[in-house]
């Protein structure tokens, strides 16, 4: 297939996109490689990419195109340019903190690139556009596990509320326009090569630093942490199963569209996940315990009864196993 993956030198973009060469696909990646964080780490990935493709003799199967998504034209132009089979779009303006003294980045990115990615797979009758949405649409739900049947009416950070729009979009260019699209709420991903603003990343540099680190809620919050690997798994086998037109639970619109959880399925508080990195590191945690910040839950927690009906797949790495394995990639990568 002929596979477009917005965000492509981002942390999941980057691993799909080697797990798809290796099977043979082309591959076009494009990222406008902000400084959300250190550029040099999603050059870094890149590079990477490029050295595994080569080595894979399948260098001729990838592109990497700088853009971004909401440069409208430049959007439209590498949609025309190109036949695109399937889209994965996985780059957006992410962190829910930021997102509150940020407002615009994440307008700018996850509303009108968005809207820039759907009309570009509407112009060019691409066959599947699969995006990512986030754990964080199910807001302060107190029904767990959370479950695709909930409401998620109810955002608590501008981050969420873009990514419960984002499924808003899709369903209606799907029901519009007959668009295949499969929304994927992520749960907290983590692994090597990953987000440098993400806990566990901030978590291991200080600890081996012998820095204190902000432990919000008092540790108390649960996350379904999900290693990459598994999300990956989950995104490709979603990838080759194209929605067939259906009736939503509440509506008689009709549409080729479906949304799935990726997650663990096994929330850990985040005093254990601090102990995992302890035990990972061999030192232990200077902890400067804080209060919940605003625009975080309290417990996120996976239903993917309905992804492993659909694909038979359920995540299976552990979160010490996860946690060795980001491990051993930091202390390369950094050479600590």
């Amino acid at each position: 297939m002929h596979t477009l993956i917005t965000g492509g030198a981002g942390f999941i973009g980057f691993h799909l996109a080697k797990v798809l060469l290796a099977r043979g696909d082309t591959v076009v990646g494009i990222d406008n490689l902000n400084d959300y964080y250190d550029p040099q780490l999603k050059r870094d990935r890149l590079d990477n990419l490029d050295t595994f493709a080569q080595e894979h003799n399948v260098g001729q199967n990838f592109r990497f195109n700088q853009l971004d998504l909401a440069d409208r034209a430049g959007m439209a132009k590498l949609f025309a340019d190109n036949n695109f089979d399937v889209v994965v779009n996985l780059g957006a303006q992410a962190g829910v903190r930021y997102s509150i003294d940020n407002p615009q980045s994440y307008v700018d990115a996850n509303l009108v690139g968005f809207a820039n990615v759907l009309e570009g797979c509407r112009q060019t009758a691409v066959k599947h556009l699969v995006f990512a949405s986030s754990s964080s649409v199910y807001g302060m739900n107190v029904k767990q596990p959370f479950s695709t049947s909930d409401r998620v009416d109810y955002p608590i950070s501008l981050y969420a509320a873009t990514k419960k729009s984002n499924e808003l979009m899709a369903h209606t260019y799907s029901h519009l326009f007959n668009i295949p699209s499969t929304g994927l709420r992520f749960f907290t991903v983590y692994g090597p090569w990953g987000r440098p603003d993400m806990a566990y990343f901030k978590f291991t540099k200080a600890i081996l630093a012998g820095q204190p680190i902000d432990v919000y809620n008092y540790g108390d919050m649960k996350r379904d942490f999900t290693y990459i690997d598994d999300i990956v798994e989950g995104v490709m086998r979603v990838i080759d199963r194209i929605p067939e037109p259906q009736h939503s639970e509440l509506t008689n619109a009709v549409a080729p569209y479906k949304i799935y959880n990726i997650g663990n399925n096994q929330p850990v508080t985040l005093r254990s996940f601090i102990t995992a990195i302890e035990e990972a590191c061999a030192a232990k945690a200077i902890e400067n315990q804080l209060p919940m910040q605003p625009g975080d839950v309290p417990i996120t927690y996976a239903d993917i009864d309905d992804l492993v009906k659909d694909v038979g797949f359920r995540p299976v790495t552990t979160v010490d196993e996860g946690i060795g394995k980001f491990m051993e990639w930091y202390r390369g990568y950094y050479s600590s």
